[in-house]
């Protein structure tokens, strides 16, 4: 019994004292010996740097691609200009006679062709048959049963002897004035390129023109080639005359060709600039023409060169120059500075003729190699 009232009072004492305790005033805490807290870094920001109007134009120039667009492809990669719906520059089906000429050599032997050798030929073909059938006619068997023994006639040997001499002078003098034409050196403002045969595809190379190399290579049809890869439509060109990529000139300038081969006996040929020049391995040959006419021109491969030798086209398109130095730039190029009127350095006086010899031997033109561009697609 007196545990129990030990156990109540003791309860009782120790819940009034947590009454008391909470109901007063907090006691005071002991300061604390750790160090107090560091305020969090504020963010100061940077100020921009003032750039220099030099800077710029800098920054101007490195935001410009280094190439432009290249003024004669759409943005998927395809030929915007189409072949002349005249039939320029290409061959027409039922059409008879030589392509329409856009060169002053093409005019001038289509003229010839037309004015001189198609006259002369028709001519001599009537005149051969008419003589045929009246030696059929007139010395038959039965109008003739006791044949001549004639065996010499002055007058007809003289006459078939000086009517054909007469008739090649005829056709000998423009002949030859055309064919002197063809390989009259191009002057110095041409521009030069290089075309070069492969078997059996074609390179090319602008060497005044920052060194721009081509590989083109025939557009097989659309069933011929894989899902997604490009093909041949009509803006490309005919059927085995198109390739993916075209050689440039420009209008009114004298181009310069020089032609080459890798691998065999090819020749480049576009029957619309009069132009069929062999390209034989370890040889430059060079002709020159001047296109008159804006336009998408077509040839190919005149020479028989293996088992791909009529799948080796050739396209070249003609534009103003303005165009041809923006597609220049477009292709990484440059165009050439323009040339001083005197190029030749002054010679020394006679009495320094060696150093004068020394001199002019040491002003040569770099070689030009037969080196291929590459990037072939087609090696079939």
């Amino acid at each position: 019994m007196h545990g129990l009232k030990a156990i109540v009072l003791a309860a009782g004492l120790a819940l009034a004292g947590g009454v008391a305790q909470g109901q007063g005033t907090p006691a005071p805490t002991a300061p604390s010996a750790e160090a107090p807290e560091a305020p969090a870094p504020v963010t100061v920001a940077t100020p921009s740097p003032v750039t220099a109007p030099g800077n710029l134009a800098q920054q101007a120039a490195a935001a410009t691609p280094a190439n432009p667009a290249d003024p004669l492809l759409n943005a998927d990669g395809t030929h915007k200009n189409g072949p002349m719906a005249d039939g320029y520059g290409q061959p027409v089906d039922k059409r008879l006679g030589i392509q329409p000429q856009v060169t002053k050599n093409g005019e001038t032997a289509k003229t010839f062709h037309n004015a001189i050798l198609l006259p002369i030929i028709t001519i001599i073909s009537i005149f051969v048959l008419i003589l045929l059938a009246w030696t059929i006619i007139r010395f038959r068997r039965k109008a003739n049963p006791v044949p001549s023994k004639t065996s010499h006639n002055t007058l007809i040997e003289i006459i078939w002897t000086v009517v054909p001499v007469l008739i090649l002078a005829v056709i000998a003098w423009p002949s030859i004035s055309l064919l002197a034409k063809q390989f009259k050196p191009a002057p110095e403002n041409a521009v030069t390129i290089k075309a070069i045969g492969n078997q059996w595809y074609w390179s090319y190379e602008y060497p005044d023109h920052g060194g721009i190399s081509i590989t083109a290579n025939m557009l097989k049809e659309k069933n011929e080639v894989a899902a997604g890869a490009r093909y041949r439509t009509d803006v490309d060109g005919p059927r085995l005359l198109a390739v993916d990529n075209r050689i440039v000139v420009p209008v009114g300038v004298p181009v310069r060709l020089i032609a080459t081969a890798n691998d065999v006996i090819h020749s480049w040929a576009i029957p619309a600039f009069w132009i069929k020049i062999d390209a034989i391995p370890g040889r430059l040959n060079e002709t020159s023409f001047t296109v008159e006419k804006p336009g998408v021109y077509f040839g190919q491969c005149s020479e028989l060169c293996g088992a791909r030798h009529a799948y080796m086209p050739i396209v070249v398109e003609a534009v103003e120059p303005a165009v041809f130095a923006q597609w220049i730039a477009a292709k990484g190029g440059k165009m050439p500075e323009p040339k001083s009127a005197s190029t030749k350095p002054e010679l020394p006086a006679a009495d320094n003729a060696t150093e004068a010899d020394g001199l002019v031997n040491a002003i040569e033109e770099p070689s030009t190699t037969n080196q291929a561009a590459t990037g072939n697609l087609d090696q079939q």
